[in-house]
């Protein structure tokens, strides 16, 4: 078995992480919570949230928090993160994929086999491998 597939054993866990993490968003301004999951290549699980501003430049979102927690930790590596996010309040009712600036983030500190999973529920997600959501993806090795 690879570092993936025992990483896949543990999805539902990864989704109930992130749909933990959407209640500790911060989103007064578009009431739209979003958690995320991540496991780095070496096991360890960091979790965030969005984190709106008035000036919405200043928004983060819960992918690059969770990333940015785990780079401050020292990890390079995300090989699996899971998205949940809907309006505060409520279960998700749709996916909630990743932005283009959380992408860029992800083809910057992921794993050449990175999965990235939406999802509503633990039954109910979709997952993909990085690449189909970022298909000709620009990072390090672009400039080298």
């Amino acid at each position: 078995m690879n570092d993936l597939e025992e990483l896949a054993i543990n999805k539902e866990k990864l989704i109930t992480l992130a749909l933990e993490a959407r209640a500790k968003a911060y989103a007064p301004y578009s009431h739209y919570a979003v958690g995320a999951a991540l496991v780095t290549a070496d096991g360890s699980v960091y979790q965030g949230c969005n984190i709106e501003n008035a000036s919405y430049g200043a928004t983060n979102c819960a992918e690059r928090t969770a990333i940015f927690r785990a780079v401050f930790d020292g990890h390079r590596q995300v090989a699996m993160i899971a998205i949940a996010g809907g309006m505060e309040g409520e279960e998700p009712t749709d996916y909630a994929y990743p932005c283009g600036i959380c992408r860029q983030v992800l083809q910057e500190f992921g794993t050449k086999e990175l999965r990235v999973i939406v999802a509503k529920s633990t039954e109910d997600y979709k997952e993909y491998g990085f690449e189909e959501l970022l298909p000709f993806g620009f990072g390090g090795e672009s400039i080298r």
